[in-house]
């Protein structure tokens, strides 16, 4: 029955949704009613192929007290090597030593982590396709797969893709009949692909579903998730689960890693340019939670901005997995639309591979640039070198709902008393407040080992100052949980919407190096594209100092603006952005010329040319023809290919038509030449020029 969740299961295995889909965190499921006339079972079977597009693998661990964690289900089978399996049972559960352990009966928690693959590997069955990005225009509902992704491939060979994401859903059950007083188990979807959106709300119907039918449920929801359409990045999409509905927002193409596949990039999906459509994300994790996360240390977060933006180590202490994961997607989201290309760990646990490496650094040795999110203390000890340290999170945050959910979307009208400056201004430079924060920096963080604190340790000073202006938008609707959700959805449009103007504007000044030409009127678009500028950095920063940075961060930055530049130039986020983006510019100026080859009067052009010319003409049609008929072989050719190849056909045989006949002859003397002008033998007549005809001259003749 159509708005009825119909999933295969029987009844009682949804007894527990109603409960998380009423949450207050509740993802945007549509669908959903409490349903007696389901279907108990259905014969569905999983495309491991298009199920790889999404997911690797999806994993059920167990805690055993005599042999520690314990894959007990792996679907598909073989997607992991043995040392892999290890990696994702250790970060599938809270850490041992972590802070406040919520004792009632059940507690479900949802969080994710992010591991490096084992080189050593061999997957049977994980794969990665090919994604294409296309005009909106080309979207149609009926043929999704057919217009709107181009799947060129599937690559059997996954070891280029270094990094695998964890969801976890964990479930403690507190009993003291049991051995140490309970158990727990964690459902976990594994992807290459960093689709929060996507897999926390799926993992809310997996996760209970689960703990109700066992491996059952893996295999029914594997078998629909193998049904979705590709995913489009930087698109809205709806995808089925029975007669639910997710409908998520995907990140762009820009803000993947190449090693997720390869994208064909809009230059206007990209900075430095502010997009005009705010619906649609501009980075990674763009639902998550800003204002609630950073809520008690918002005047810091221009700071973590700048940490962020130049690639700078960073230790993020929460109480728990959730909150740890929350407080590094957050500041990941905060640099976009740049690329976050440090390597981040929402998760990470002293069982890491990694783990071993970063504990040995000793005193003066550079930190390798991460964002590292931990629960255990230990690491404040371990990773003595890691020069910024925040600490976010409250330990009493301890409830039944699932937390990390993703957010509904959705402006709130109206406007509650501000959380703005005169708030902040009251908790910064009151005489308690400002002891406090003496004492934390003298104490330093090691003072979380006796007492949990919400702080940020950085030596670091901060050219960009916090703006007033935003902090005095924000609201503060107290404590009462469905009005502050209302209001954090507000507060963190607010917020996403200022760091991705601070950042676009930053980024502003590198323009000119990706501005595309086209060919002037009348001119030749079949010669090749003048190249783009080649960049500099001293003489970038030669012409910035003495141009100035512009209105809108000279208002929020220092006099030393310029250092902050300096340093992010040196920083592993540039490089990787200046490469993608100026790749991007070169596919756009490809695509004007390309388009203004179509449109090209070749006749016209050479009616007035020297014979010299003429047939420097031909070379360069023949070049651009056989590229075309090259990219159809790679299976990467464009929509109007055919199109373009007739054209550009027709083209080479007017230039043909009027060059000498002994040049003709010579030029036939090429088997594959003459093939690619035996398309038309129509004459082409130009003023003052004899008119001639190919059709009937072969390679062999003219031998």
């Amino acid at each position: 029955m159509k708005g009825e969740l119909n999933l295969g299961f029987p009844v009682q295995a949804l007894i527990l949704l109603p409960r998380l889909f009423n949450s207050r965190k509740s993802p945007k499921i549509l669908g959903w009613k409490s349903s007696s006339s389901l279907i108990l079972e259905l014969s569905l079977k999983t495309d491991l192929e298009s199920l790889q597009q999404w997911v690797v693998a999806f994993c059920i661990i167990r805690f055993d007290l005599e042999q520690g964690q314990l894959i007990e289900e792996c679907y598909p089978p073989g997607s992991l090597s043995n040392e892999e399996e290890l990696d994702v049972a250790f970060s599938s559960f809270p850490d041992s030593v972590s802070q406040n352990q919520n004792r009632s009966s059940i507690h479900d928690c949802i969080f994710f982590f992010r591991i490096q693959r084992r080189k050593s590997s061999e997957q049977r069955n994980v794969n990665s396709s090919e994604i294409v990005e296309i005009d909106d225009k080309e979207v149609s509902s009926n043929s999704m797969k057919d217009k709107v992704i181009n799947r060129r491939k599937i690559r059997n060979d996954t070891k280029q893709l270094k990094y695998l994401y964890g969801y976890v859903f964990n479930r403690q059950r507190h009993d003291e009949r049991l051995r140490r007083g309970g158990e727990q188990k964690s459902v976990v979807i594994l992807s290459h692909n960093p689709y929060s959106s996507v897999f926390r709300p799926l993992l809310q119907i997996m996760g209970p579903l689960y703990f109700d039918l066992g491996k059952k449920a893996l295999e029914h929801i594997a078998a629909y998730v193998s049904m979705w359409p590709a995913p489009v990045p930087g698109k809205h999409m709806e995808l089925p689960i029975g007669n639910a509905l997710l409908k998520v927002s995907l990140p762009p193409a820009h803000s993947l890693s190449f090693e997720i596949g390869m994208f064909e990039e809009s230059a206007s999906a990209m900075a430095p340019f502010l997009p005009n459509n705010q619906s649609i994300p501009q980075g990674l994790f763009h639902d998550s939670d800003i204002f609630g996360t950073f809520r008690s240390i918002l005047l810091q977060l221009w700071l973590l901005w700048e940490l962020l933006l130049i690639g700078e180590p960073i230790l993020i202490i929460g109480p728990t997995p959730p909150q740890c994961c929350e407080a590094v997607a957050s500041l990941v989201s905060l640099v976009a639309p740049l690329p976050c290309s440090i390597d981040f760990r929402p998760y990470f646990t002293i069982h890491d591979p990694d783990f071993k490496h970063l504990n040995s650094l000793r005193e003066g040795d550079t930190f390798p640039p991460m964002i590292l999110g931990v629960t255990n203390l230990f690491f404040l000890k371990a990773l003595r070198n890691i020069p910024h340290i925040v600490s976010v999170g409250s330990p009493a945050l301890n409830s039944n709902q699932v937390p990390f959910a993703s957010r509904s979307a959705g402006r709130i009208h109206g406007r509650p008393e501000g959380f703005g400056l005169q708030q902040l201004s009251l908790k910064k430079f009151s005489p308690s407040s400002l002891l406090s924060a003496v004492k934390l920096r003298r104490d330093g963080p090691l003072c979380l080992m006796t007492e949990h604190k919400e702080a940020v340790w950085s030596t670091y000073v901060a050219t960009t100052k916090p703006d007033t202006s935003i902090l005095n938008r924000l609201i503060d609707a107290g404590m009462l949980p469905r009005v502050e959700e209302s209001m954090s959805v507000v507060n963190n449009e607010i917020l996403r919407r200022h760091f991705l103007e601070l950042t676009t504007n930053f980024l502003a000044p590198f323009g000119p190096y990706f501005r595309a030409t086209t060919p002037s009127e009348g001119s030749l678009p079949f010669i090749d594209p003048p190249p783009l500028p080649p960049f500099d950095a001293d003489e970038f920063l030669a012409n910035l100092s003495a141009r100035g940075v512009g209105k809108f961060l000279s208002k929020r930055m220092k006099s030393n603006w310029l250092d902050l530049y300096k340093r992010f130039l040196k920083g592993p986020n540039f490089m990787p952005w200046f490469q993608r983006r100026l790749t991007v510019a070169e596919q756009e100026q490809h695509r004007l010329w390309r388009q203004a080859r179509m449109k090209a009067d070749i006749k016209l052009l050479i009616s007035k040319m020297p014979e010299l010319e003429v047939v420097d003409y031909f070379n360069a049609i023949e070049r651009h023809l056989l590229g075309e008929i090259q990219m159809e072989k790679l299976g990467r050719a464009a929509v109007d290919f055919t199109e373009t190849c007739q054209k550009l056909k027709k083209d080479l045989q007017a230039v043909f038509n009027v060059l000498p006949k002994d040049m003709q002859q010579l030029l036939l003397m090429n088997p594959e030449r003459a093939a690619l002008l035996q398309l038309s033998s129509e004459p082409t007549k130009l003023p003052d020029r004899p008119s001639l005809q190919i059709g009937v001259v072969s390679s062999t003749s003219s031998r």
